[in-house]
């Protein structure tokens, strides 16, 4: 779902509900991982609250408030969609550090609740010990409800006993049901400038849970247990066969008794060895030569004569095995056998992970790693000792990258080293930096602390389904943030440290993924920070199709305009057929207030939909919005095209300049589009790679656009060579797309169809209502032609 409903009015329908019910059920029902199994369960219940709530009531999806009698800011339960469950993400029973501490209250169990609980914190003692909490920061923020008792606290001994007893007077009437208090920790709160994916205990969980890999040990069995018996029964039969797998005359032959009786201990060490080894099945398959080997020994010790067919198969075999791999005990064959022995012989990755998670153990658990080296380091001969694991065994990639996801650092540093492989883990990361941001304007330490972590825990909070352009509660909702905003500093150096985070992470995003659009829970967090920089920096969220009913927010033709000043008269804009100085006039009509019913009062209100710029999309796609998704994609994908998706506003209004430069980011677009291109080839369904190429597309024809005339030319000259590194089809491909930029560039226009002679120039765009041309293999290559969306 879009992580920003509130620039959209979809509809609520049971029918959704419905479907992810039956879908949870199903794999409840089917599926072959127990955990998983209870996992579907607990959703099932879930999505039986979503549809019993909306029948009776009791949930108005669609509202900022879906649950009734709870305000806006109460941290609903969410599931998939958006959908309130209609119970509070800080309900349930009580956990057991609350326990812990009405224990240590001294509350006894018949008046134990979460009420008895509050009202405790509220007394001297209980006040003493959160501020022990504010002073060493040790405790952790989950939720943000978890916030509220530290934030009294802080009101009280800061003086500012009025604005703690109206926060009391607010959320009082649901303490009984939410959890106001933070949790205990070991360790400090983190600094949030350093980040991690995931914390230490979270790798060593990770580690400790992994079992053994079916198909390496079905290897090693095969290298230990079924080669070398395979070796000894080859060796039997060359006793009597000669290496061609022809009868040899000059020896014993099958009818030795000698022979009978060693083969026929063979075959007993075969069921022997197949009862307690059942990994590898290749030995069981009638067609392999062991198996054939296997049947004519069982013939040969029983005394029966070996037919025409199996004498034919067993000479085959000898003869196949010797010529791959020699003789058993010649010198090729028993250096790959030695070769083989040592592979087998190198410690399971299992193992492995569990003598890392043993490593991690002994770290604060809580939080990130600084330093992963030691982790990873070879086995020392103390920990061989005392896991049998041969002394100096490398730690494999797949263990190293658990821990490195453990990794504390820098972003960029993070970025570097590939732990954040993709923008939208980036995004996942950033509310940790926007956090400390943040808290920065507040003056006292603790309640920066404190604020950080409120911040962190509320961008934890899932996005809601939202009707009516409503919006996405905004942390300043909160009560207890609301109660210390007077705390905050917000001057010039408040506004400029956003305005270097803005920055700074702008140009990290842009530069680490330059062929792919903002994430949305990303462009949530820049605009936190455009908000506190006070830039006048439009950023607009990529919609969701399937629930778009036509209409914009006015952010969005204000976002067209800054690409308009940044634009107008550049390749982009004559890509795309766009007239930015009638945009910009439209923006500016759009951006006025408009006039209050009430003629007295001073006081205008703004628009909150967009109806002109609206109407300009539409026309662009040549669509209308409506219940069809592909139709509803080409509208929304022209507002990305006016808007540029938030590239204009990064450099026109934040002032980005990626270190590489904007040619070094085209030719990556250029090379993620030709890598996407290439993985639709083999699809059923590329429709969404093809639509994540054309976007690639679009971020490479605005990164020329931002070219010297002398570089830009250079460059798109030298597309077609780039092109030619990947598949011969996929050049194939793009050759219209290519033609249709050299013909902007040395400037020609496409037709209303968005093509050009003929047809063998085009724009290329993602979304569409009819087949798209880029998915049809061109004639003359080998791939497969397919029609149709």
């Amino acid at each position: 779902m879009d992580a920003h409903a509130d620039q959209q009015p979809p509809t609520a329908s049971t029918a959704y509900a419905r479907a992810e019910l039956a879908r949870a059920f199903t794999t409840a029902l089917g599926h072959r991982d127990p955990d998983t199994r209870a996992r579907a369960e607990t959703r099932v219940e879930r999505w039986r609250s979503v549809l019993s709530g909306m029948a009776d009531g009791r949930l108005r999806i669609g509202s900022r408030t879906p649950v009734a009698g709870l305000p806006a800011w109460v941290t609903p339960e969410v599931v998939r969609g958006g959908f309130a469950t209609g119970e509070p993400a800080a309900g349930g029973p009580l956990l057991p550090y609350e326990r812990e501490a009405a224990r240590r209250a001294g509350i006894p169990d018949d008046r134990l609740d979460r009420l008895a609980l509050f009202d405790h914190h509220l007394t001297e003692p209980g006040l003493t010990e959160l501020w022990e909490l504010l002073d060493t920061g040790r405790y952790q923020v989950a939720l943000p409800e978890e916030a509220v008792l530290p934030t009294v606290a802080w009101l009280v001994r800061a003086g500012e006993v009025a604005a703690a007893l109206a926060l009391v007077e607010e959320v009082r009437p649901y303490a009984d049901r939410l959890r106001f208090l933070p949790r205990p920790s070991e360790t400090p709160v983190p600094d949030a400038r350093a980040v991690h994916r995931i914390t230490a205990d979270d790798a060593g969980t990770a580690l400790s849970g992994r079992g053994p890999n079916d198909r390496i040990e079905a290897q090693r069995e095969s290298l230990t247990v079924w080669q070398p018996f395979t070796d000894e029964l080859l060796a039997h039969w060359l006793r009597v066969r000669k290496p061609d797998g022809t009868a040899r005359t000059d020896g014993p032959t099958i009818e030795d008794p000698a022979w009978r009786e060693h083969g026929a201990a063979l075959l007993r060490r075969y069921r022997d060895l197949a009862e307690q080894h059942t990994r590898c099945t290749k030995h069981r398959r009638p067609r392999e030569n062991p198996a054939l080997l296997r049947a004519a020994l069982e013939e040969a010790v029983a005394g029966r004569p070996l037919d025409a067919r199996r004498a034919g198969l067993l000479r085959h075999a000898i003869a196949s095995m010797v010529r791959k791999r020699g003789v058993p005990g010649s010198a090729g064959h028993t250096a790959l056998r030695a070769a083989q022995a040592r592979q087998a012989a190198l410690p399971a990755h299992h193992r492995l992970a569990r003598l890392v998670a043993a490593r991690l153990s002994v770290l604060p658990q809580g939080s990130g790693i600084p330093d992963t080296a030691p982790l990873v380091a070879p086995v020392t001969e103390a920990e061989a000792a005392s896991t049998g694991l041969p002394a100096g065994a490398e730690i494999p990639p797949a263990v190293r990258a658990t821990v490195d996801s453990a990794l504390s650092a820098p972003l960029a540093v993070l970025v570097d080293r590939r732990v954040v492989p993709s923008a939208e883990v980036l995004a996942e990361l950033v509310p940790q930096l926007v956090a400390a941001t943040t808290a920065e304007a507040y003056r006292d330490e603790s309640l920066r602390t404190l604020m950080a972590a409120a911040y962190r825990a509320f961008r934890s909070r899932r996005s809601l389904l939202l009707l009516n352009l409503e919006r996405q509660v905004r942390m300043d909702e909160l009560p207890w943030v609301r109660a210390v905003a007077g705390q905050r500093g917000d001057g010039d150096a408040t506004r400029e440290a956003a305005r270097a985070a803005l920055r700074e992470l702008a140009e990290l995003a842009v530069t680490a993924f330059p062929a792919t659009i903002l994430p949305n829970p990303l462009v949530r967090e820049l605009s936190v920070l455009a908000r506190q920089s006070a830039l006048g920096a439009p950023l607009t969220e990529e919609l969701a199709a399937d629930i778009f009913m036509g209409e914009f927010s006015p952010k969005f033709p204000a976002a067209a305009a800054v690409a308009g000043e940044l634009l107008q008269g550049t390749l982009y804009e004559r890509y795309y057929g766009i007239d930015y100085a009638a945009v910009r006039d439209l923006a500016a009509v759009e951006a006025a207030p408009a006039p209050s019913p009430d003629r007295d009062a001073r006081r205008s209100r703004r628009p909150r939909t967009a109806p002109a710029f609206a109407r300009l999309c539409a026309e662009r796609s040549g669509s209308t919005p409506s219940t069809s998704v592909a139709a509803n994609g080409t509208v929304i994908e022209q507002a990305q095209i006016l808007t540029t998706h938030n590239l204009a506003t990064l450099v026109a209004r934040v002032g980005i300049a990626p270190e590489p430069g904007f040619d070094a980011l085209a030719e990556r677009c250029f090379d993620e589009v030709c890598r996407l291109v290439s993985r639709a080839r083999g699809m059923d369904r590329p429709l969404a790679t093809l639509k994540d190429a054309a976007y690639a597309w679009r971020q490479l024809v605005f990164h020329l656009s931002l070219c010297t005339d002398t570089r830009q030319a250079a460059l798109i000259a030298a597309l077609p060579e780039r092109a030619a590194r990947h598949p011969a089809e996929v050049a194939a491909r793009l050759t219209p797309a290519l033609a249709g930029l050299r013909l902007v560039a040395a400037g020609g226009t496409f037709g209303p169809d968005g093509t050009a002679d003929d047809g063998r120039a085009r724009r290329l765009l993602g979304w569409t209502t009819a087949p798209h041309w880029l998915r049809d293999a061109p004639k003359g290559t080998d791939g497969p032609h397919r029609t149709g969306s």
